[in-house]
């Protein structure tokens, strides 16, 4: 099991590496299974504001990315 700042270090890790802008605050929010615990992690860049944006969902007990998308503003 990862926690979310595992989790912020790998979206910004795989940011890096495809080079996208990731804009700090990052917005870590755990996604909840039954029963209370943690099966996700969604990270969002710059979030409520405009501009550029990444967004990732970590799986929380591997740290596989499960999905990663990037929008240029």
């Amino acid at each position: 099991m990862i926690t979310s700042e595992q989790a912020a270090t790998i979206a910004r890790e795989r940011a890096q590496a495809q080079g996208w802008g990731l804009v700090e605050p990052l917005a870590v929010l755990p996604r909840r299974a039954w029963f209370g615990k943690v099966r996700s992690y969604t990270i969002e860049s710059n979030p409520l504001k405009r501009g550029t944006k990444a967004r990732f969902e970590i799986d929380a007990r591997t740290g596989a990315i499960l999905s990663e998308g990037y929008l240029e503003r």
